[in-house]
């Protein structure tokens, strides 16, 4: 029996270190802890109730950005892949590309996307088919590459564009190339 909860203690590490220490009930189930045994292991210190059905590991450092996982876990699907792709702003922000310092966090979802009712506040979703190719991975979350990125804004004029110009020169500064989506 200790063997066995050894065993599901390191598949669940094994699973939130990938996800910079968060994880959902059903991974927690799929790693060997029933789901009766979960309030228990809140109320013992172990894992944090971050979100319905989302917990993060209470020993695993606290990340530098914790809400980029949270949120990024909460748009799942019942198949539990993760839908949400960081664009716009907040992608613009993570690419550190401008002095842009976005006040909600904004995500792109599939046309296909049905979570209407408990959509956070801090969230601005937009819904878009995004081809693999504009998506790049980040340490447990998923944002748009930089030309994705730049032409989102540009197509959503919902900053304003200087920041955009600030973008298109700090990527160039850089090396990065639009046409290759790097």
């Amino acid at each position: 029996m200790a063997q066995s909860r050894r065993e599901a203690s390191r598949r669940l590490f094994d699973l939130a270190d990938q996800q910079q220490g968060f994880f959902t009930t059903k991974q927690a189930k799929a790693a060997g802890f029933a789901e009766n045994t979960h309030p228990y292991l809140v109320q013992a210190g172990n894992w944090i109730r971050e979100h319905r059905g989302i917990y993060r590991l209470a020993l695993f450092p606290t990340p530098d950005r914790p809400d980029l996982v949270l949120w990024s876990l909460w748009s799942r699907n019942r198949k539990e892949e993760i839908e949400g792709v960081y664009s716009h702003q907040t992608a613009l922000s993570l690419l550190e590309l401008s002095d842009l310092n976005p006040a909600k966090l904004h995500m792109t979802v599939p046309k296909s996307f049905r979570r209407n009712s408990d959509i956070p506040g801090i969230a601005v979703l937009h819904y878009r088919d995004l081809p693999k190719t504009d998506i790049q991975a980040g340490p447990g979350y998923n944002y748009t590459r930089p030309l994705r990125t730049t032409l989102d804004l540009i197509d959503d004029e919902s900053i304003e564009p200087t920041f955009v110009r600030q973008a298109l020169s700090q990527a160039l500064e850089r090396g990065r190339n639009f046409g290759k989506r790097n």
